[in-house]
């Protein structure tokens, strides 16, 4: 067992409008993003599936087929392997929980989020 204080975990700024703290478990990773408006995260894929919990703001997502915005208080499911690409459209705090383990952020391959 682990407490972790998001008031402890080092702010990581990957761009002048996007602000990263992450913890790895064992299976899976959990990140909190501070994204102002019109940050944008550049088109990436993963292996991992992805649960996004959109804690205040909005955010429009695109995907190859559709494009939704989520409000605070929405969840975005996102599958394995799907392209996406999101925008914020306004100040917003999120919690993306990906399983298994963000490996490719151990490794700092993490391009696509220091863009803007």
């Amino acid at each position: 067992m682990k407490l972790h204080s998001w008031n402890d975990l080092p702010r990581e700024q990957m761009n002048e409008l996007l602000v990263r703290q992450v913890i790895h478990g064992t299976n899976t990773t959990l990140s909190r993003l501070e994204l102002k408006a019109g940050a944008v995260v550049q088109t990436h894929h993963h292996i991992n599936e992805q649960m996004t919990i959109l804690v205040s703001g909005r955010l429009r997502f695109i995907f190859p087929e559709q494009t939704l915005e989520i409000a605070g208080g929405e969840v975005m499911e996102i599958a394995p392997n799907l392209p996406h690409r999101v925008e914020a459209l306004e100040d917003s705090l999120a919690i993306d929980v990906f399983s298994p383990v963000r490996e490719d952020w151990r490794r700092g391959d993490d391009a696509y989020l220091r863009g803007r």
